[in-house]
């Protein structure tokens, strides 16, 4: 016998007594009922909280965490990150007050083939659409400024959210740019030392969280290779449809983890330094990206016209 009978038969006990006594059992009958009625509400409060406790999906030793469905809440979501926005200015990077500049329209180009191809990706054959890497041939050409303005600039679309993660996990500049100061992220992830709630921060941009690379680790390329890696961008690419996820990479011919990571993105943005990067050199870092079929160019530094010349196409490797 649960609690819920003990207490009903109980209180039919009392109401019979209360009878018995001549009707004097109202006032007990009525404070009776409060007490089971409390009863049963805690019992129906537990078991929501039980269905809608997210249980999570197992990636190698990381937890993803399953969309929940249906669920509102009143109370607003933590802020993990609250960006200088001052600051991003002074870098020159996109900002909510230059919505209508040069720049903002200039990454407006180089996002809308990236949106077009995750929103056929039914249909155009090209797995892990959401998954975008960007990257480069050499340090200094302007990657990370493209990975986040990028990120930045989807954040503004009306049906997408973006996942700006670290990737340049042996010289993270992430962190640095948003003012972050997490030590943990990717790499501590695919470890299985931290949940994956734990490492991605709420911006105080809506549609934008962040992911840190990070602790330093000497086999981070092994890391980023393994098993467990696959499984984690797989099951991020497949729960989020509609979260873009831009992967900030080392520079290709800089280190190994560019290529891993290359391997495992359905899209990446090459960023090309104008009037600096030799066109043999950029040939060289191509050759490192034949896993992937849709690989974009981003001309950055340009002094004619746009700030950055587009290319995109499928199985082809731009030349600028």
């Amino acid at each position: 016998m649960n609690i819920i009978e003990k207490a009903l038969e109980r209180k039919a006990d009392k109401k019979q007594e209360g009878e018995q006594a001549g009707g004097g059992g109202t006032q007990q009958e009525l404070g009776f009922k409060s007490v089971a009625d409390d009863l049963l509400t805690r019992e129906s409060a537990a078991v929501d909280a039980l269905e809608t406790q997210d249980s999570g999906v197992i990636s190698g030793n990381s937890r993803v965490p399953h969309k929940q469905k249906g669920k509102t809440t009143s109370s607003p979501p933590k802020i993990d990150v609250k960006i200088n926005f001052a600051n991003l200015k002074d870098r020159g990077m996109l900002v909510p007050d230059v919505s209508q500049s040069q720049l903002a329209e200039e990454y407006r180009i180089i996002k809308r083939p990236i949106i077009d191809n995750i929103n056929g990706q039914d249909t155009n054959g090209i797995k892990r659409a959401n998954l975008v890497l960007v990257t480069s041939s050499l340090p200094g050409e302007g990657k990370t400024f493209t990975a986040a303005n990028l990120a930045l600039s989807i954040a503004t679309e009306r049906d997408k959210t973006v996942m700006l993660i670290d990737g340049d996990v042996a010289k993270p500049s992430i962190s640095k740019l948003f003012g972050i100061e997490s030590k943990k992220g990717l790499i501590d992830l695919v470890e299985g030392e931290v949940n994956f709630q734990d490492v991605v921060l709420r911006t105080d941009i809506p549609n934008l969280v962040i992911m840190p690379a990070g602790k330093m680790h000497e086999q981070s390329t092994e890391i980023l290779a393994s098993g467990a890696m696959k499984k984690l961008v797989s099951e991020i690419s497949d729960r989020y449809k509609d979260r873009v996820i831009i992967i900030d990479s080392p520079p290709l011919l800089a280190a190994t983890q560019g290529e891993v990571l290359a391997s495992l993105v359905g899209q990446i943005v090459m960023v090309v330094e104008s009037d600096r990067t030799p066109q043999h050199i950029v040939s060289e870092a191509m050759e490192k990206l034949s896993s992937c079929e849709v690989v974009g160019c981003v001309l950055n530094k340009s002094r004619k016209g746009f700030g950055m010349g587009y290319y995109y196409g499928y199985g082809n490797y731009a030349e600028e």
